[in-house]
């Protein structure tokens, strides 16, 4: 095994507590095609990359591809519990817009994590500044869409609804520093080079797309550590395959800490992806329940 370390500056800041909102609320209330050097496009291997810079890249090699195909899964641990939630989809890089299934876990009752008996998988949309939930449960009819402004939201989504929003999770990497290359390994027949290092939410914030600079600025602001440690694997192209995220923020300032593992695939690049926002009448206004 190969093992480099590579190191970018950056300091330390403090942030503020956050207090999650959307499905990590509700929960808490109870891969695509293979390419490589020498293989005639005129690429090169990421080989010839510094990790620091390739890192950097990830989201704009993934815009370049245009739509991929995503399944993820988020792991919540506090005070002894674990929670596990997984959503599979599609995604467009270059509008940043997506659509997946979310599924909460059933406990040995056979209910869901927010108590409800048989309740059904969440369909989550995904658009710049913005998540729209349907069948979110919490007294929302059943024919209605939850509009949340991901701006607005202290973690800027990046657990709120249960799914990393995947061109939010490869944009982080462009806050990245003290970078370990673990070397190679195979991730669903695809060569894939391993990344270990930290990402500094504020760096990874001003280095945004404007799309995703708002919602990454927010979370700079609420995560109570400001770099949040990573596992990256990126193919021969120096497209994102894999990406692990590890959060920890506090429920309230006396709350003990919460760690949330947030894992994304990628893969079934240049797929068309079509996302239709819903008109502004199946939008939800009224009180959503607490608990």
């Amino acid at each position: 095994m190969v093992v480099q370390q590579y190191r970018d500056g950056g300091g330390a800041r403090a942030v503020g507590a956050l207090a999650v909102a959307g499905v990590i609320a509700v929960t808490a209330g109870c891969l695509g095609a293979d390419g490589g050097a020498g293989d005639g496009s005129g690429r090169r291997s990421v080989a010839a990359d510094r990790p620091l810079d390739l890192l950097g890249r990830a989201a704009d090699a993934l815009v370049e591809a245009g739509g991929a195909e995503t399944r993820t899964s988020m792991e919540t641990a506090a005070g002894g519990t674990r929670v596990t939630i997984r959503g599979q989809g599609a995604y467009d890089f270059r509008k940043q817009m997506g659509q997946l299934r979310v599924v909460l876990p059933k406990d040995a009752a056979g209910k869901d994590a927010a108590g409800a008996q048989g309740h059904r998988p969440i369909t989550e949309l995904l658009a710049p500044g913005a998540l729209y939930m349907k069948n979110r449960g919490a007294g929302v009819p059943d024919d209605k869409w939850v509009r949340i402004d991901t701006t607005g939201l202290k973690d800027g989504n990046l657990v709120s609804g249960g799914v990393t929003d995947p061109m939010a999770a490869a944009e982080l990497l462009r806050g990245a520093a003290d970078v370990t290359y673990a070397g190679t390994s195979e991730l669903a027949g695809v060569t894939v080079h391993h990344y270990r290092g930290v990402a500094d939410l504020g760096r990874a914030a001003r280095a945004a797309s404007p799309q995703s600079r708002g919602a990454l600025s927010a979370a700079a602001k609420g995560f109570s550590k400001d770099t949040v440690p990573f596992d990256a694997y990126l193919d021969e192209d120096g497209l994102l395959r894999k990406v692990r995220h590890r959060f920890t923020f506090s429920s309230d300032a006396r709350g003990p800490e919460v760690s949330v593992v947030s894992t994304l695939l990628l893969y079934g690049f240049g797929l068309p992806v079509t996302v239709t926002l819903p008109d502004e009448g199946a939008i939800y206004t009224g009180e959503i329940r607490q608990g």
